[in-house]
């Protein structure tokens, strides 16, 4: 079971959440034996598991899966599910609660489908049908107006993030924004905590200046254990040293302790 203070209670520190995004258990364990208070899932590092593309509409039942494991972690546990699996609000709400059920504390829902926004109003509904059902999951909403660079502009994101927050959304996310004055003036216009992606040269106190309560990682540590896994091999055909890894046995002693 996670800490007594709750998972929104971490977005209200001196430096915004620093959130690392799994993509099994062995990475949602390492995270959390490492000190991290709170693991995410990345959408990306599960759909490469399963042989699809991210975005897909495959990971449903994969998701569900690893949220069996993963909430029974000693951390907040927070799921991406993409656009929620479905076009139906009483679907999206069910599924969320399920996962509640299995002691999930987070899901991202995105408002966004097959690489293109969808109409607010749809969004809006998902979040408001999901508060209903499962009111103590924190939901972040992610507005994808940077990342599909579609209705791109300070206006569109705050209209949208302002309807997902009044319809019970507990955070906002909003992946690919990174120019400063652009991230202050979102952070400026929205009461919800503000959740990025990484931003290249900025520091937790540099994004904290900023408005910004949370930062994810996104797919980064999956795509850094492709890059590793990559490098090992070569290493090993040359002779060069190896990178370094975790051991076999340290990865073997995660894995009986949470097995048990």
């Amino acid at each position: 079971m996670a800490p007594m203070n709750s998972f929104a209670d971490l977005h209200r520190g001196p430096l915004p959440l620093l959130l690392p995004n799994a993509w099994d258990v062995a990475s949602a364990l390492a995270f959390a034996d490492a000190g991290y208070p709170a693991v995410g899932t990345t959408s990306l590092g599960i759909s490469a598991g399963l042989g699809i593309p991210d975005g897909a509409h495959g990971t449903r039942e994969a998701t569900l899966t690893l949220a069996r494991s993963l909430g029974r972690l000693p951390v907040f546990v927070t799921m991406d599910c993409e656009d929620g699996h479905s076009t139906d609000p009483a679907d999206v709400a069910a599924y969320v609660a399920e996962l509640a059920s299995l002691g999930i504390a987070g899901v991202n829902l995105e408002d966004s489908r097959d690489g293109h926004l969808v109409e607010p109003a749809a969004m809006t509904a998902k979040v408001a049908a999901v508060k209903d059902a499962a009111p103590g999951v924190f939901v972040n909403a992610r507005v994808d107006t940077y990342w599909f660079h579609e209705e791109e502009s300070v206006d569109e994101t705050l209209a949208r993030a302002t309807a997902y927050a009044e319809a019970g959304a507990d955070g906002i996310f909003v992946p690919g924004l990174a120019d400063p004055e652009t991230i202050r003036a979102v952070t400026g216009g929205l009461t919800a905590p503000v959740n990025l992606l990484p931003i290249a040269g900025m520091t937790l106190a540099g994004l904290a200046e900023l408005g910004v309560r949370r930062v994810s990682t996104g797919s980064l540590p999956y795509r850094a254990a492709v890059t590793a896994a990559l490098a090992s091999a070569m290493a090993v055909s040359v002779g060069t040293p190896w990178p370094d890894a975790i051991s076999y046995p340290a990865v073997q002693q995660l894995l009986e302790s949470h097995a048990r």
